[in-house]
C-alpha cells in the first residue's frame, strides 16, 4: 500500500504561498476557476483577471512550473492544475475612531496559498454510447 502511495506522490508538484494578503473568500472563487486547467491556460486566465490578488496567484503557479521543471524534469506542455486551496493564517487587527468615542474594528486576514501540479497522463477519449 505505501509503495502504491509513492508512485502517485512522486507525479506530483506543490508550491505553496504564505502570508498573502487576502482573504481566503475572495481567494476562494479564483482557484476554484483554474483546478484542471493546462498551467499555460491558467496562467493566461489570471492574467486578464481583474483581481488584485491574481497576480499573487500567477507567481505561485509559476514557481510550481519552475519546481517541476528544475526538480523533477517534467515537461511544461503537459503540466495541470490539479488542486488549489488555500488556508486562513494571521488576521492583523486595527481600530478606527468614530462617532462618540467609539471605535470600528478593521480585520486584515492573511492567507496560504497552495498550488499542486501534475502531469497530464494520455487519456483513451471516447465519444459517444457505441463501442
Amino acid at each position: 500500500m505505501s509503495k502504491l502511495n509513492k508512485i502517485i506522490d512522486s507525479k506530483i508538484v506543490k508550491s505553496v504561498n504564505k502570508n498573502v494578503r487576502s482573504s481566503t473568500r475572495k481567494l476562494n472563487p479564483i482557484l476554484k476557476s483554474i483546478v484542471g486547467k493546462k498551467v499555460d491556460v491558467a496562467i493566461r486566465d489570471l492574467s486578464f483577471s481583474d483581481k488584485r490578488i491574481s497576480k499573487d496567484i500567477r507567481k505561485t503557479i509559476s514557481s510550481a512550473v519552475a519546481n517541476a521543471e528544475n526538480n523533477y524534469q517534467y515537461d511544461i506542455d503537459k503540466l495541470i492544475v490539479k488542486e488549489a486551496y488555500c488556508g486562513k493564517q494571521v488576521v492583523m487587527k486595527r481600530f478606527r475612531a468614530r462617532a462618540k468615542g467609539r471605535a470600528a474594528e478593521i480585520m486584515k486576514p492573511y492567507s496560504n496559498l497552495t498550488i499542486i501540479l501534475t502531469e497530464q497522463t494520455k487519456q483513451m477519449e471516447r465519444h459517444g454510447t457505441k463501442s
